[in-house]
């Protein structure tokens, strides 16, 4: 559910990016989302006995709703690095989780149910994405960041974090 409304996020990067460049990264991300991400998840709710019906069809957590508004109402409101950075939590911010979490003893342990989801956000080929749109993200504030917009750029992270935050508290959504 939640890779759904984080695609719409990406749709609406592209409508909001000034340059074409901008928008073949957004069109990247979406297709990452839609091709590679969602299937990781799809396979391991099946694993779980989820089908992908079941998955259509499950209501949407309030906790993923606040985040995902959140993410849509910044960039909605904003310019595309407001956007940008309202998903960072989340597209950096895993890569993080998943790197740290791969340091740990039993993070490849068969009995460890996350253990897909682990080795996929730690491995190279996510932490290449994260790292993509780090890159993007400073590129960006490198052409609208101003001293002005520093207090609201700020707020928009750290709202965004905790309403990530929040959300894993039911467990991984991203």
């Amino acid at each position: 559910m939640f890779l759904i409304e984080f695609a719409r996020a990406y749709v609406l990067s592209v409508y909001k990016s000034p340059k074409l460049a901008d928008m073949r990264e957004a069109a990247a991300g979406l297709s990452a989302i839609l091709d590679v991400e969602m299937n990781l998840h799809v396979k391991l709710c099946a694993g779980w006995g989820l089908s992908l019906s079941d998955l259509e069809q499950t209501p949407p957590a309030a906790e993923m709703l606040a985040y995902t508004r959140c993410v849509l109402d910044a960039g909605m409101r904003g310019d595309l690095l407001a956007l940008k950075v309202a998903l960072a939590p989340c597209v950096i911010g895993y890569a993080e989780i998943a790197t740290r979490l791969a340091l740990r003893p039993d993070a490849d342990a068969a009995t460890n149910p996350y253990r897909a989801w682990i080795a996929e956000y730690a491995g190279a080929p996510y932490q290449q994405v994260a790292a993509k749109a780090r890159a993007h993200m400073e590129r960006l504030a490198d052409l609208y960041a101003t001293p002005a917009r520093e207090a609201e750029l700020i707020a928009i992270f750290k709202e965004a974090t905790r309403l990530e935050a929040d959300g894993l508290a039911r467990g991984p959504a991203c």
